[in-house]
């Protein structure tokens, strides 16, 4: 892969990355994740939205690689995803120079 080309990628990445974080229901599972993991079971409790729904946005958040799941018997616990935040934050433009 050439530079331009991984460049492109990682642009499309942080537009989606981005794209995930427009929904104030996402902001609020991203908040509520801030502190550690969580049991889904307590993310439907605090976010109060249907259970459909959640998982609905739970998806757009991992596709987006913002939050890693991991299964804990027949429960889920998600958690922020360090290098995918890193990332956004990677491509935010610095504004110095130019």
């Amino acid at each position: 892969m050439d530079s331009t080309t991984l460049e492109s990628t990682s642009i499309e990445s942080a537009a989606a990355g981005f794209s995930a974080l427009g929904d104030p229901i996402r902001l609020r599972i991203l908040a509520e994740l801030r502190d550690g993991q969580r049991c889904v079971c307590e993310l439907l409790e605090e976010i109060g939205i249907a259970p459909n729904l959640l998982s609905y946005h739970l998806r757009v958040l991992r596709d987006a690689g913002l939050v890693e799941a991991s299964r804990r018997g027949r429960w889920v616990d998600y958690r922020l995803a360090d290098r995918g935040l890193d990332g956004l934050r990677a491509a935010i433009p610095s504004g110095e120079g130019g």
